[in-house]
């Protein structure tokens, strides 16, 4: 059975990642960002012997379930990371509560998140004004490489902002919500939410030392340094085929400060229902 870390493309997700290995990790040494144990789901290795196309976005979404299932042949539990909005197209979809455990959903106040939608996607998204076109485009839809689809890459349906996170509303089996700014000023509180979903989803023990090694060990500015010296395997390039960096602004990416007035204004008047639900408005 699946658990889906699933969020918005620059939302979180890499640091609940981060947070729930350190839960796992008996050791409290620190997180190696390259080395994190939740990958990415879907990869093409989870299609092979079910599609015969691998160019073909309709083959890849007709087999989504398919390939979870094929994954859960071993009736263990594992976590994936994913940005796909919690989708249906015709008679098929992202996943489903027979395939999926429960889901860790991570949102972040798109007025933020555009600002590091700009930065990572700059082939695509290099400006505000785009960035703001990418953030609410229903039919966005992104590639595991994030260019146009070869045979090496499959289709993330990712849709605007709003339609991402409604959708994973309605996902209802074990739904955990996760705010990243909650997780920037009250991470005791947040991360004992997170580890009370494993508690109860995989049946672990996590004591209060653990909680605050996670806390701990997963700080913005240590993943950064490690990313300095290191690299992350993650990271974008940028037309250069240089890689942007992944941890570029963390907290200090502060819409108050970086906004337009009418960049701001936008995204409020779009988003406005989601947002008020959220407490951003």
């Amino acid at each position: 059975m699946i658990i889906w870390i699933a969020s918005y493309p620059k939302s979180g997700n890499t640091w609940v990642r981060a947070i729930i290995s350190s839960f796992l990790n008996s050791n409290f040494d620190e997180i190696d960002i390259n080395n994190l144990e939740i990958r990415q789901f879907p990869l093409v290795q989870d299609f092979k012997g079910l599609i015969n196309d691998f160019k073909s976005e309709d083959q890849f979404i007709k087999n989504y379930i398919h390939a979870q299932e094929k994954i859960n042949l071993d009736n263990q539990i594992k976590f994936f990371k994913t940005h796909n909005a919690y989708w249906k197209y015709n008679n098929y979809a992202f996943t489903n509560e027979i395939s999926s455990l429960g889901v860790i959903h991570v949102v972040r106040d798109p007025r933020n998140v555009i600002t590091s939608i700009m930065n990572h996607f700059s082939q695509t998204a290099n400006s505000y004004e785009k960035a703001l076109k990418f953030i609410t485009d229903d039919k966005k839809m992104l590639s595991t490489k994030n260019l146009p689809l070869s045979e090496n890459d499959i289709p993330i349906i990712i849709s605007s902002w709003s339609n991402h996170y409604n959708s994973w509303k309605k996902f209802k089996k074990n739904n955990l919500l996760i705010k990243y700014e909650n997780l920037l000023i009250k991470p005791e509180s947040e991360f004992q939410k997170i580890a009370e979903f494993l508690k109860k989803t995989i049946k672990t023990k996590i004591n209060s030392s653990q909680i605050y090694n996670a806390i701990k060990n997963t700080k913005f500015e240590k993943f950064k340094t490690q990313e300095n010296i290191n690299g992350f395997r993650e990271a974008a390039k940028n037309e250069k085929n240089e890689n942007i960096s992944f941890f570029h602004l963390g907290p200090e990416n502060n819409w108050k400060k970086l906004l337009s007035e009418d960049t701001k204004k936008t995204i409020e008047s779009t988003f406005g229902n989601e947002m008020r639900e959220l407490g951003y408005l």
